[in-house]
């Protein structure tokens, strides 16, 4: 047994303990329902919601606009980040600013983006850019600072190509990075789309939870709580999946 799947295994064993310590009190009246319901009873809520087509319109307006930010995100945080590892006196600027900038709550500019964009996707998508863009950044810095000088050295004296240079040498170095500012992206960018539609917004899972919440139905806010964490898990899962996959591809050559 490898150390992954032993600490998968503890990890899973852990949970499942947690779960049921949770089920035990609120059968036996350990812990209000009014305040925690107990997780079987969450898991038929997300069911009986799911199969009546109740969150249908909801997971659509949802998570199509988290892919939409997390997409953006992925490109322009790229982007932004192999330009500000280009031009040093660029980076003496940025480095501070990125280093501060999760200390600002994006969702004070949500008014500011309405006010701008009006109701609608427009302003989710913005604020789940601004979420999630900085952590691609910092990863596509950290990714590019991990290239040996002495690798590049060998690119230029061999003549590789920027395509080249790219594909064998800086993505290798690189890709580890990315994919930790990648998943750290796409649960930021789903934080932040969800939390404005919890705000504001008059669709979306968001704001299921905020109207069942308000209306006092415990038992629909935690269906759609556990939809959502359930489907960021497996996203994150996912990302994991295939960054293994990608590791072992270069360790083959």
């Amino acid at each position: 047994m490898t150390r992954r799947h032993a600490a998968l295994i503890v990890r899973t064993a852990i949970l499942a303990a947690l779960v049921a310590l949770l089920e035990i009190g609120c059968r036996f009246g350990f812990i209000d329902t009014l305040t925690v319901i107990a997780p079987s009873d969450m898991v038929a809520s997300m069911a009986d919601q799911i199969r009546s087509g109740d969150l249908d319109a909801s997971i659509v307006t949802t998570f199509s606009t988290i892919l939409i930010a997390f997409a953006l995100a992925v490109v322009l945080g790229t982007a932004l980040g192999a330009l500000i590892h280009r031009f040093a006196r660029l980076r003496d600027v940025a480095d501070p600013l990125l280093a501060s900038y999760y200390s600002v709550p994006t969702f004070i500019f949500y008014p500011l983006l309405v006010a701008l964009l009006g109701l609608g996707k427009a302003p989710l998508v913005v604020l789940g850019i601004l979420s999630a863009t900085p952590a691609v950044v910092i990863s596509t810095l950290s990714g590019l600072d991990s290239v040996a000088p002495v690798l590049m050295k060998l690119a230029r004296v061999h003549r590789l190509t920027p395509a080249r240079t790219l594909r064998w040498i800086v993505l290798p170095a690189a890709l580890p990075h990315l994919f930790t500012g990648f998943k750290l992206a796409l649960s930021y960018a789903l934080i932040g789309v969800i939390a404005g539609e919890f705000i504001l917004s008059g669709t979306g899972l968001g704001y299921a939870i905020s109207y069942a919440y308000q209306s006092f139905d415990n038992r629909a806010m935690y269906g759609v709580m556990l939809f959502v964490l359930l489907v960021a898990v497996t996203a994150n899962g996912i990302l994991y999946v295939w960054e293994g996959r990608l590791a072992r591809r270069r360790s083959r050559g």
